[in-house]
């Protein structure tokens, strides 16, 4: 692990701050600094995606995009959260930028885990990844919030673009697992739950 944190802290400084920087540099402006703080909170803890997951659970017609929302958003939440995160111990970019004599003002009050991954970007990419396979009509607004979303983390400064990267893969994939997950459920369940 020592090894990946040394490769994590090598693109650091190659990739991820320079586009950090980059950003700060040239698309920094009032309207985004009011708007990015406000659209980082619907990634907060994926409250905004459980909600939607729960709201479709209780519709006929959505219940079965719902559900595969349920379960990537569970399993997001054990990868990222209870394994990759305190496994990587990746620091926020602010603190590592301090460590090298830098002050990066935040517009957001400093996050109080570790970088890698991303939880808002994987809530994010998990749940309009399951909409986008169950319904294109709810897919690609969902889709296009989880990419401002995963922006704002950037625009924000307290993510590396390879944290948003990565999060993005995985959130994709579990996406496609939670939503390939709920024809196992279906038939287990005999259609019950998900035929009301």
């Amino acid at each position: 692990m020592a090894a990946f944190q040394q490769l994590l802290n090598s693109w650091a400084v190659s990739f991820d701050l320079p586009i950090l920087d980059w950003i700060q540099a040239n698309m920094t402006n009032p309207v985004l600094d009011f708007l990015m703080p406000i659209i980082t909170l619907l990634g907060d803890a994926g409250i905004f995606w459980i909600a939607c997951a729960v709201i479709l659970l209780f519709t006929k017609k959505y219940r079965k995009i719902g559900l595969g929302m349920g379960i990537a958003l569970i399993m997001g939440l054990v990868v990222c959260n209870m394994i990759l995160k305190p496994t990587v111990a990746r620091i926020r970019p602010y603190d590592f930028q301090a460590e090298l004599g830098v002050t990066i003002n935040l517009l957001i009050e400093a996050q109080h885990d570790f970088a890698f991954p991303s939880g808002h970007t994987i809530a994010s990419f998990e749940a309009c990844t399951v909409l986008l396979l169950g319904s294109k009509k709810l897919g690609i607004p969902a889709t296009l919030l989880a990419i401002l979303i995963a922006f704002s983390r950037l625009y924000l400064y307290v993510h590396y673009p390879t944290d948003v990267i990565a999060s993005v893969i995985l959130g994709t994939i579990f996406g496609i697992i939670g939503y390939a997950l709920t024809h196992k459920v279906k038939i287990s369940l005999k259609g019950k739950f998900l035929e009301k």
